[in-house]
């Protein structure tokens, strides 16, 4: 019993240094935690002309840009995603690409799109800009638009939103994360 009382003792005062050099006991303050970086809102269209505004809001239709083929309706998250992804690739032929994407990319940022009842955008909201490459937050906002309308989302839940993931290579092409 003396031994292990002995062994206890001799533990004490041979952690008590370790424990103090390795910051155990120190009472300095902790850094204060950085603040988190607020998603960047960006208006998505100008307002709607008077006329526009008096309309019905089920009367009205967002028409595709000229070659584009009108959007089918949206019932399920996965369908608005995936028909989002394949109209920013039609809409954008000469600024995206399809194959593999290079190991080392330019930038990946992220957009959250709020789409209104006729698939027209409502607002698009940054969620991820990139450290280099800031124009290509400005591409994907121009891509979106683009590509706009996604399709009637009205027999869906709300909020009619999704998020996409730009994937962008050094000739600054970008392929929708969807379609990977």
């Amino acid at each position: 019993m003396r031994i292990n009382h002995r062994l206890n003792r001799a533990w004490q005062w041979l952690a008590a240094p370790l424990l103090a050099s390795c910051g155990a006991t120190s009472k300095a303050p902790a850094p204060p935690a950085p603040e988190p970086a607020r998603p960047a809102v960006v208006p998505a269209l100008a307002p709607a002309p008077a006329a526009a505004a008096a309309a019905p809001a089920a009367a009205t239709t967002v028409k595709p840009a000229p070659g584009m083929p009108a959007p089918k309706p949206s019932r399920t998250q996965a369908e608005l995603r995936r028909q989002a992804a394949e109209r920013l690739v039609m809409a954008n032929p000469e600024r995206t690409y399809m194959t593999k994407p290079p190991p080392l990319l330019l930038a990946i940022p992220v957009l959250e799109i709020e789409l209104r009842g006729d698939g027209s955008v409502k607002r698009i909201v940054v969620m991820r800009k990139p450290t280099q490459a800031l124009d290509t937050v400005q591409l994907a906002i121009d891509a979106v638009h683009r590509a706009a309308p996604f399709g009637d989302v009205r027999r869906m839940p709300e909020p009619w939103v999704f998020t996409e993931t730009f994937l962008f290579d050094d000739q600054r092409r970008f392929k929708p994360r969807t379609l990977d």
